[in-house]
């Protein structure tokens, strides 16, 4: 990236996330990394302020994704093993993609904490290139990759030892085992996780997550409410991994800051009581949309209950915007090698057409669905920007483009208002001030290789 310095991008209409009409002939200027004036053609360029045309172009907030995995290939025993001591470039290249792609903030919701607080860290002192980082770690209650809850199929062929130490560096003290234990117990658990880490928010499974134990209850709702105490006495927020409607209720009673995937609900839809209490208390819902071309593709290749699954989420996609829940730009996706396409699990899906897993490509597909599902494209805006950052409490330094946040901020080649196939018209990326040399982009390919 470019060093900091000076700039005014002028003459371009500013759509700058807040929701009111377009600032048309607009100038943004950046000073040190931050925005210090949003306006009209009549804002005063200072003096020796690098101009960056933008004519006939739209300038909006950095995109934002709330629930990405910078670390999602946990398929195959082999690739577990290859990349075992090099977690970290995994994980870069993940935020370069993320970030050539207009992701210029993504928070990561299960991933190995050491290695997500390397890159993080390095990302916000200038000394890698990437999307910001914030992540949660594990999720509380789960285990790692090998373990029953992901892929224990990784444990015919790796020792125990082996797996037992992958599935460590996501569990940190707060795996499986605390379904067997007291509440006392467990907030402990949770304290001492707290307090040994690094991570900005926690997330909690309130029901199970392999599909053959799609629907089961983790912890009881005295569980569920200390975890989410814990967690806003160490002023973070708290959001639940849910499968299930009873899951997503305990969640929304337990007090969760945030809904992560609400939609998805297994073979029922969401129930109307629970969709009148997201609606009163204004709940953030992180939903994972997906196309009409995606669905399609499910409802032929995919199978019981799967499909089952896709078509009861997508009735909850539509009542969601119905009741103008505010939604959350979300995709649940990661950087796979090519040879993933061969697993016999994940294989299939990650080929799907419109795949909503593919990490660059799937928060585009979130927009498309959106429009699909007849959101307002500015409501869709506002959910790929402002509505993450206010669910995750840094709309005070992110999210909009308004005087003293963070410049981070895109220059789309059309209006996305109009289509949102025009968000991939991307013709420049700035964080934090600094314009990103896309072409660059991943430094060191990995997974991509």
């Amino acid at each position: 990236m470019e060093p900091a310095q000076s700039f005014a991008i002028v003459g371009g209409t500013i759509l700058d996330g807040n929701g009111g009409p377009p600032i048309e002939d607009g100038v943004v200027l950046v000073h040190e990394g931050r925005i210090c004036a949003v306006g009209g053609s009549s804002t005063i360029v200072p003096p020796g302020a690098t101009r960056i045309p933008a004519q006939g172009k739209y300038i909006i907030p950095g995109m934002m994704d709330a629930n990405v995995h910078l670390f999602l290939y946990t398929i195959s025993p082999a690739e577990l093993i290859r990349y075992e001591d090099r977690y970290d470039q995994v994980i870069q290249e993940a935020a370069e993609i993320a970030l050539r792609s207009g992701l210029t903030t993504v928070f990561d919701t299960w991933g190995p904490r050491q290695a997500l607080t390397h890159v993080r860290d390095k990302i916000n002192r200038g000394e890698l290139t990437g999307s910001r980082i914030f992540f949660a770690g594990n999720i509380i209650g789960l285990g790692g990759p090998t373990s029953m809850d992901f892929f224990p199929q990784a444990r015919i062929v790796l020792s125990r030892r082996a797996a037992d130490n992958i599935d460590s560096r996501w569990e940190q003290g707060v795996g499986p085992e605390l379904l067997w234990m007291t509440p006392e117990a467990v907030r402990v658990r949770i304290r001492e996780y707290i307090g040994s880490g690094t991570q900005n928010f926690l997330k909690y499974a309130a029901s199970g997550h392999a599909a053959s134990h799609f629907n089961y209850l983790t912890f009881t709702a005295e569980v569920q409410r200390l975890i989410v105490e814990e967690g806003h006495r160490a002023g973070m927020i708290v959001q639940a991994h849910t499968t299930s409607p009873e899951s997503l209720r305990m969640e929304i009673e337990a007090g969760a800051d945030l809904l992560q995937h609400p939609d998805l609900t297994g073979m029922a839809q969401i129930p109307d009581s629970t969709l009148a209490l997201i609606a009163e208390r204004k709940l953030p819902c992180a939903s994972l949309f997906c196309t009409q071309r995606f669905l399609a593709w499910s409802s032929q290749y995919m199978p019981e209950p799967f499909r089952s699954y896709n078509r009861y989420k997508h009735e909850n996609h539509r009542r969601l915007v119905a009741i103008g829940a505010q939604l959350l730009l979300t995709s649940d996706s990661g950087v796979c090698p090519a040879c993933a396409a061969e697993d016999p699990l994940l294989g299939p899906y990650l080929s799907a057409d419109d795949s909503p897993l593919t990490m660059g490509d799937a928060h585009f597909r979130w927009l498309e669905a959106a429009a699909e599902l007849g959101m307002r494209p500015m409501d869709a805006l506002l959910a790929a920007t402002r509505n993450v950052a206010r669910a995750y409490h840094v709309d005070d330094e992110l999210g909009t483009l308004e005087k003293g946040k963070w410049a981070d901020l895109l220059i789309l080649g059309a209006n996305p208002l109009e289509n949102p196939a025009h968000y991939r018209c991307i013709d420049l990326v700035m964080k934090a001030g600094r314009v990103v040399d896309l072409n660059a982009l991943p430094s060191r390919k990995v997974l991509t290789a």
